[in-house]
């Protein structure tokens, strides 16, 4: 890109600083020189801990890292210093870029984890050469260590190498110069894909380093984005934002969302306002790669709560308990097979043998598969609630709970009960200035659900605790 459209801005941090592509390039290649003449050789990790405002210096360190031969592990700046010193530890990061916001507790790690040797701020000065710099790679080398979220127990380190990095190849594109908005942290799964997907097609990143619904909605029509990136949180305040009605919404062609389950109301009611743009619930995970579902635009009306149909090559399969693949229509877990570009957990192979079972990746969400092959996700195994006998999916419960018109968000958990094992409980936030109770909430889902799905217990709160990729952590309500 720097060579064909030098001139043309890549990367754009919403109220902040752009890159041009030959900025972008130069500012690499710098900091790929830097990090070889600190030490960094082949193979090494090096850690990227850098603040969201400073987007800008993420993506070319990034890319530095990889020109360096090196190997990126992305930090989740909300973690704590012992979460981080394990991650980095188990890693055996060799180097950390830093933000200078974030420089007290970079250099406690470095004190404190043995392993690193080379510590970098994106404030100090680069390498002089910027011209074209990459140490020699091969496909099967490590490219990223992505660790999970980690909504339940200790984060995984997913291994991607630069075989199976990537969903789009790489080749020149037609460049339209459109904008692509997005709103995730670059250290998730959702977020490092933005990073070179938009320049694939021949547009421009538009970084908001910071989810605000009311100047997410101002961007669009002030930018007028041809995509937008949203996690389902994401959605979910801006349907709840008071301008949302009257918002121009209309450049948009491409409304994509991930990360999360969607409650059908918030995906019918963003079609309904983007009634000519492609509006789908994405589902992938860090452990499948480029496994990716598309959903056509004129199905989406008539497939609600269906991601889509995989694109070849991958595969996904619904099946029991034993193993055995379900007909369409019945809920299992959803295994996915990607023949050749198929990632493991770095350093466990324990767990890598008990996920990728048998050449399938063992997801642990539940969902089936349509007559037609579209896929449903309905929930996680460790989220279905058995009470009485009964299974009952979180999320069919939440669907309702959404439908309520002064209900905002809400997370169903189950909780143990003498008698029945477990019941339902429901966490709603609800609009601003409303006042709601349980009682009527109850009765709300007495009239959608049989009565064995009605939470018992309704807690109403102010927020529900999330993750930095938008999922609620459910183990921190069930603490409440």
């Amino acid at each position: 890109m720097a060579e064909h459209h030098p001139d043309e801005i890549g990367f754009h941090v919403l109220d902040g600083d752009a890159l041009t592509f030959a900025q972008w390039e130069a500012a690499s290649n710098q900091f790929g020189r830097t990090l070889q003449s600190a030490g960094v050789d082949h193979g090494d990790r090096v850690a990227i801990y850098i603040a969201a405002d400073e987007a800008v210096h993420w993506v070319t360190s990034y890319a530095g890292v990889h020109k360096a031969g090196a190997v990126a592990v992305p930090l989740n700046t909300r973690l704590t210093r012992p979460e981080l010193e394990a991650l980095l530890t188990h890693a055996e990061a060799k180097a950390i870029v830093f933000s200078p916001s974030l420089a007290e507790k970079a250099r406690q790690l470095a004190d404190d984890v043995p392993s690193l040797k080379v510590v970098v701020s994106t404030d100090e000065p680069l390498a002089g050469d910027s011209g074209t710099f990459q140490v020699p790679l091969e496909e099967g080398d490590l490219a990223d260590i992505m660790y999970t979220s980690g909504t339940t127990g200790l984060p995984k380190g997913v291994a991607v190498r630069h075989r199976n990095i990537a969903m789009i190849p790489n080749a020149v594109p037609e460049w339209n110069g459109l904008w692509w908005l997005h709103a995730s942290p670059l250290f998730t799964f959702a977020g490092i894909g933005f990073i070179y997907n938009p320049m694939k097609m021949g547009m421009r990143c538009l970084y908001m380093p910071r989810f605000d619904a009311g100047r997410f909605l101002r961007s669009v029509e002030e930018e007028r984005p041809m995509a937008v990136f949203i996690v389902p949180a994401m959605a979910q305040l801006l349907i709840a934002d008071p301008h949302f009605d009257d918002a121009d919404l209309s450049s948009i062609v491409l409304c994509s969302l991930g990360s999360a389950p969607l409650a059908p109301s918030t995906l019918r009611r963003l079609q309904e306002k983007m009634p000519d743009a492609t509006v789908s619930n994405a589902y992938g995970m860090t452990e499948a790669g480029p496994a990716y579902c598309l959903m056509p635009k004129e199905e989406s009306f008539k497939r609600i709560g269906s991601v889509g149909q995989p694109m070849p090559p991958m595969e996904v399969r619904a099946v029991d308990e034993n193993g055995d693949t379900l007909p369409a229509g019945d809920v299992g877990e959803i295994l996915i097979r990607l023949p050749g570009r198929e990632r493991e957990y770095y350093k466990d192979e324990e767990a890598t043998a008990r996920t990728w079972a048998g050449g399938w990746l063992h997801s642990g969400d539940l969902g089936y598969i349509d007559d037609d092959g579209y896929l449903y996700i309905v929930g996680r195994q460790k989220e279905v609630i058995i009470r009485g006998g009964n299974n009952i999916y979180a999320t069919d419960v939440e669907a309702v709970l959404h439908e309520h018109p002064d209900v905002r968000e809400a997370a169903v958990v189950g909780i143990p009960h003498e008698v029945l094992g477990e019941d339902v409980a429901a966490f709603v936030v609800v609009r601003e200035g409303v006042a709601i109770d349980a009682d009527e909430l109850r009765e709300f889902c007495g009239q959608r659900l049989a009565d064995y799905k009605v939470p018992r217990q309704i807690t109403i709160v102010d927020t529900l605790p999330r993750n930095a990729t938008g999922k609620v952590l459910k183990q921190q309500l069930l603490a409440t």
